[in-house]
């Protein structure tokens, strides 16, 4: 059987207003979606993850655009395209590309702890293990570096980045320094910091520039400038933001293709945060 196909007109029909919908509700708030799920009796999901735990946010903005679309075309959008069509709307928002988003997923009815930790690349991975982590799901070093590039919005808890404070030596001095009061050694384990230091709400290239100034927040990030063999594709999207906003795009894409449920896989959910 041929592997049914994502098409950016899935909802012309059964919900026109489905995208307009989405992106008036993430201008206004500023995957499979199994990460949305709540922990249940049978599973525990993907929010508690290693990387995700008390860092990944914004779910009741997802839960806001559901509900409107649940008013507007009952059992129709499901919460895996909300994901997906959000994530593309807040990097425009932010100032980043547009790209046009496929649509046609379903959403999963289980969610998996231990495949969030096994599957997420880790911030302790060194470059090697990053570069195995994506290349797992099909990316190249070029696309992974690309991706990384997301870390130009977004924050960290300082339980993730202590260890690069106070045991590394590739991290800019003056910038660690102005870490540590916010981070201390022990304690204040959910305090955040942004991942882009210099325009943290503005998807840019910064991140890149950051990286050469020894400024990457995370000890995965910084890897990708570090003497490795993708120093010079940082250096690139450093002084290229076109080239970096557009092999970002093309790289999402690709991300929002990775075996996606489709047909009568699946179900559509009605509440993102449980299954039917």
């Amino acid at each position: 059987m041929v592997s049914a196909q994502l098409s950016s007109n899935f909802y012309a029909t059964s919900c026109p207003n489905a995208l307009s919908t989405i992106k008036t509700a993430v201008d206004s708030a500023g995957c499979d979606a199994s990460v949305l799920l709540n922990d249940n009796a049978t599973f525990t999901g993907e929010q508690t993850a290693g990387p995700n735990n008390n860092s990944l946010r914004g779910f009741n903005v997802i839960d806001t655009i559901k509900s409107q679309l649940e008013n507007l075309c009952p059992n129709t959008v499901s919460c895996a395209d909300i994901l997906a069509v959000a994530a593309r709307d807040s990097v425009v928002a932010l100032g980043g590309t547009n790209w046009t988003v496929q649509l046609g997923r379903r959403d999963s009815t289980t969610a998996s702890l231990s495949a969030a930790n096994s599957n997420i690349p880790a911030f302790t991975l060194n470059l090697s293990g990053l570069i195995s982590a994506f290349s797992n799901k099909g990316f190249t070093a070029k696309e992974m570096v690309a991706l990384s590039g997301s870390h130009t919005i977004g924050q960290a808890r300082c339980t993730v980045f202590r260890a690069r404070l106070y045991n590394e030596n590739n991290i800019n001095s003056s910038y660690a320094t102005s870490l540590k009061s916010n981070c201390p050694s022990t304690g204040g384990d959910n305090n955040l910091a942004p991942l882009d230091v210099t325009s943290p709400t503005s998807f840019d290239n910064a991140y890149f520039s950051n990286l050469l100034n020894n400024q990457g927040l995370l000890h995965s990030d910084q890897q990708l400038f570090n003497g490795g063999s993708t120093d010079s594709q940082v250096n690139a999207y450093s002084s290229n933001m076109g080239t970096f906003l557009a092999d970002f795009a093309n790289a999402m894409v690709k991300m929002g293709n990775l075996s996606p449920l489709t047909g009568t896989s699946g179900q559509i959910r009605t509440n993102c945060g449980k299954v039917n």
